[in-house]
This record gives C-alpha cells, structure tokens and sequence, in this order.
C-alpha cells in the first residue's frame, strides 16, 4: 500500500512514519514477535475485552477475541486485544450502574489515545454492553458489538429454570417453606450451567438484541447460546466485516441513526425487553446527538404487543429463542413498523435482514394476531409523582393492578426496607403500595436493581404474588411484577417522591399514563420546607464525581460533561 494510502488510517500517525516516532511505535511493538509487514498499511482493529473472572457472564471473552482475531487477520487487519473495567453485576457492590460511565470512559479514552482504526467490542453481563457502546460513541471510529451469549437453558427437577427469574421464585418459595434448603442449593448448581450471560430476556440478553435493532452487530447477535459453536463463527465475521467498515470509512453515527433507535425501541416491546434498555439508549443516543426522549419510548412502543414468550414475561429462554429464529425473525413480524432501509454493520439493511428470515416455532415467537402479551412497551407515566417520568413494563406486570389506587407504605431506603418488609405488624394487604426512596442515581448511589421489592411474608403466604411497587430505582431484566421504577426526579435530588408518607393514597393509571399522589399542594409545601437533602456518600474520588455530574433517570443517568460525542479524535503530534 502507498504511503498516500496509509495515511488515510489513524494507525499511520504511529505506524506509518519514518522517524523516530515510527521506529519507537514500531520497535516495541515488536517484542509480541509482530512482523514488519504487519506494519505495511494495514488497519489496525481494536479487540475491546471486558473479559473478567470476577464477571462470570464475561469470563468465556477470552477465548471469543481469539475468533475475532482470526477473522481480522483473513480481511488483512492487524489486531489488538486490550482490557477495560469490567462489570459483573452478580459481585459488584453497590451496584455496576455505579460504576457503567466509569468504564465508558475507559473505553472512551483507550479509543482516543492509541492507534486504532477500527474497534470490535467484546461484551457480556448488561452494563457492559451499554459501557463499551457509550465509550465507543464518544470517539465514532467504525464499530461493532459482539455479545457473548446467552447460557444453556437451566434444568431443574425435570424443568427448565431461568436465571434471576427462578431464583426471585425459588427465593419466594423457600421463604415461605415451600420448598427446603436442599431443593433451593440443588437448583442454584442446576440454573447456570454452561458460560454465558442471563438465558431469560434479562438486561444482557435484552441490549445484545437490541444492538442487532440498531445495526451495530451482526444477525443472530442476541440469541446464539455462548457455548455453540455458532457464536464464535459469528465473532470471526465480525472480525472480517469491521476491517471492511475501515476501508469504508463507516463509522458508529453512520449505523446507530435517529431511525436505528426508533427501530431499537420497538424491538424492545416485542422482545418484552428490559426497562433498564431506557437508561442505557437515552445515554448512548446522547453520546451521539440523537434526539430521543421518554416520549419516544412511550409512543414508539406503545402499540406494540409482546410476541416473545420469554421469561420473565413468558414460558421460554433465550435458548429456545435462537432456535426459533432469533431477532430477525421478530424483525420480520415487526416488518412494516422498523424503518426498513436502515443500515447496519452487517452491509445489509434492517429489511433485508428480516425478509431472509425464518420463524421455526410459532409459540416462542407469536405472529401480531396471537401475540404473547397484548402490550409489549415500555409505558411512561407521568403526574406529580414523577414530573420528569417514570417507566413500567406492563407484559411483566399484572393486569388487574395496571389501574390502580392504593396506601402508601413508605420505605426510607433499602435498609429501612429490608428492616420492617417481614414484621408480622406491618399494615400491608394486596391493595397496599409499597414506595421505596433512596435507591436513585444519587440516592443508593448509583440506582440499583432493587425496585422489585420483595413482597412481605405474610402476603406471599396468603398466595399474593404481586402488589405494585414504586421507586427511583432500576429492576433486574430478568424480574417481573407491577413494578414501577426510575422515578424523576428522585427523592434525593429533592422530587415528589421524597415527600410521600405511609397512608397516602397513589393512583397508579398505566393506560392512562398517570402516576398521582392524592396530596394537596399546601401540605406538599409543607413537606418540602421541612425536607433535608440525604449526606452525601462520598465525600473524594470517582463517587465524588458521580454525585455532582450525574444525571437523572430521563436523561439516561450519564454525567452532565459526556453528553455529546467529541467525534474521531484529531491526531496530537508527540513531543
């Protein structure tokens, strides 16, 4: 390739230089026994790998990058793997939302500074994904997402189990002696069988759909299991496909357009996708420029039926989803609602990829007349509860109590929740509304997944499986119920929600779209003028900046200084 030619590429300011600064680039890059021609013009392709032990959901990534290598090689691409934070959502405390714009600036800044053309993202457990694109964005090389799939369907006394789902179920059961201890530890070992991340329609399963929805990964993307040889076919493609995007000069705002999310957000209904897919787009659409609001959430999804029977709003696991066609199957009964003329980094359109599709069994993925849920979208509410929003995904929730009014009992934090949930003298019945405060953005820190509180004791043992919850929280993808959460603004940054007391009456309205609390304004004034913001938790450091940069669950919880991607970085000359 000329030298005319390699300019063209990033890589070229370290490689492609005859002076000192090329021979320094160059000459140590060479202790990884590199060879010369390796250097000859080629791209060079990032391997971004949030491979880790401590997040069981990543910890096959390691070998996945070695198929992705392996297709960048065959297109003649050099590649280079390199570590980011990685976040386990099983181990990590308080909770990885802490810590997802932390490693999105990781990934941001490793893009910024090095000589790469071209990134591959390697990601798995669910804040990952949203991270490393968030990260990605910010610097808008060419890009593509590999997911590492989803685990085996779980298999428990002659069942299948799936994660998070069955455990809030088991849990449930063993806490009210419907089950034993040694039944309980038997289905622990029996629901996590093989590498990969949640095999319900949980928040990773959700954003590795989704990104197939917003063009960024190839098809079959979300649902081929992690340990099916399948998957790593796939990641060699990718390998491939990104060192054509290079030569294009395609980079990630060319794909992930205003369409590319509005084809995303309907997706999301279909798939009875995770709330928490809110935050992360809102975020990563405003690491791109993109207008999109809660509003478009609500009216892109609104009528759109749940045709997915997965858990946690159905019967199947992602396992089953594969085999009955996968996302571009949904994406072909979705066909004259996506935007079919959007590009993605496959090279084929959203339409095209939909029409070569196939549904292989009917009862996973349900035609539009037989949907498995009637509502499938994501609903945003609204009232002087939640003056900016809040979000409930009504295929998990229960239909009687989708209009609802009822008393509050008011939880001052998780603590103060999980004190007093199970006291025998808690004056809670079906009709009661648990609200939960402090578990926002700067209120846990970090808005955890607690929003699904658990029910009291005494109703589960009168067989009451569902009351409705509201909170600024997050929930679980893979948990279920009439569940209410990322209130905004939060009780901590001083909203509504801070000033409900125990006996208030609440009028849930999801068709509505209303969430109202039946207290009259002089007495909410009252309230306030007598409300103390919460001590901050921290006081230096990383959660320091989280506290004071953080934005509200509307805005996509990202910090306030992200928002706006800086674009492909302008080369700085070394000294």
């Amino acid at each position: 390739m000329s030298s005319q030619g390699r300019l063209k590429l990033r890589s070229a300011a370290w490689f492609g230089r005859h002076d000192k600064y090329g021979f320094i680039a160059r000459g140590w890059m060479r202790n990884q026994g590199i060879p010369s021609e390796m250097f000859d013009g080629r791209p060079v392709i990032g391997i971004c790998n949030t491979w880790s032990e401590l997040t069981p959901c990543n910890a096959h990534l390691r070998g996945l990058a070695e198929h992705v290598k392996r297709g960048v090689l065959r297109a003649g691409g050099l590649p280079l793997e390199f570590p980011v934070m990685s976040l386990g959502e099983s181990l990590m405390r308080p909770t990885t939302m802490l810590f997802r714009n932390l490693a999105s600036m990781d990934v941001e800044e490793t893009l910024r500074a090095n000589p790469i053309d071209g990134v591959v993202l390697l990601a798995g457990c669910d804040k990952t994904t949203p991270s490393l694109l968030m990260g990605a964005a910010s610097v808008d090389l060419p890009t593509i997402l590999v997911s590492g799939g989803p685990m085996l369907n779980g298999k428990f006394n002659g069942r299948d189990v799936g994660s998070g789902t069955d455990a809030i179920r088991l849990a449930d059961d063993l806490k009210i002696g419907k089950i034993g201890l040694e039944d309980f530890l038997e289905a622990e070992v029996a629901m996590n069988r093989s590498p990969g991340s949640c095999m319900t329609m949980g928040t990773a399963s959700t954003m590795a759909s989704l990104c197939e929805g917003l063009g960024i990964a190839l098809p079959q993307n979300g649902a081929i299991p992690a340990v099916d040889s399948r998957r790593a076919v796939l990641a060699e493609n990718a390998g491939v496909r990104i060192v054509e995007l290079v030569a294009m000069g395609a980079p990630m705002s060319a794909i992930v357009t205003r369409a590319a999310f509005e084809n995303a957000v309907v997706l999301n209904g279909a798939i009875g996708g995770s709330t928490n897919a809110v935050v992360h787009l809102l975020a990563l659409a405003g690491r791109l420029g993109v207008e999109l609001s809660l509003a478009d959430w609500d009216s892109r999804g609104r009528e759109v039926p749940c045709l997915v029977d997965l858990m946690p709003s159905g019967r199947f696991l992602m396992e089953d989803f594969y085999y009955a066609g996968g996302v571009p199957a949904v994406m072909q009964v979705l066909a004259d609602r996506l935007h079919r003329d959007a590009v993605t980094a496959s090279g084929q359109s959203i339409g095209a990829i939909a029409d070569a599709a196939r549904i292989l069994n009917d009862e996973v993925i349900r035609p539009l007349d037989r949907p498995a849920k009637p509502q499938g979208g994501i609903a945003v509410l609204s009232g002087n509860l939640a003056p900016q929003g809040a979000v409930i995904k009504p295929s998990a929730a229960t239909p009687r109590l989708m209009s609802h009014r009822g008393r509050a009992i008011v939880f001052d934090g998780i603590l103060d929740f999980r004190a007093r949930i199970d006291d025998p003298d808690l004056a809670v019945d079906a009709d009661s509304i648990l609200v939960l405060k402090g578990a926002g953005p700067r209120g846990y820190p970090g808005m955890p997944e607690v929003g699904n509180l658990p029910l009291p004791k005494k109703l589960l043992a009168q067989g009451i499986t569902d009351v409705v919850r509201i909170s600024d929280a997050r929930m679980s993808g893979t948990a279920f119920g009439t569940v209410i959460l990322h209130v905004a603004p939060e009780a901590a940054a001083g909203g509504t929600l801070a000033l409900v007391e125990s006996g208030d009456w609440i009028t849930v309205d999801v068709p509505g779209r209303r969430l109202e609390l039946h207290v009259d304004e002089p007495s909410l004034a009252t309230r306030r003028a007598a409300w103390t913001p919460p001590t901050a938790h921290f006081a230096r450091g990383y959660g320091a900046l989280f506290l004071d940069h953080v934005l509200q669950a509307d805005r996509g919880v990202d910090f306030d200084f992200l928002v706006g991607g800086s674009g492909t970085p302008t080369l700085i000359e070394p000294f």
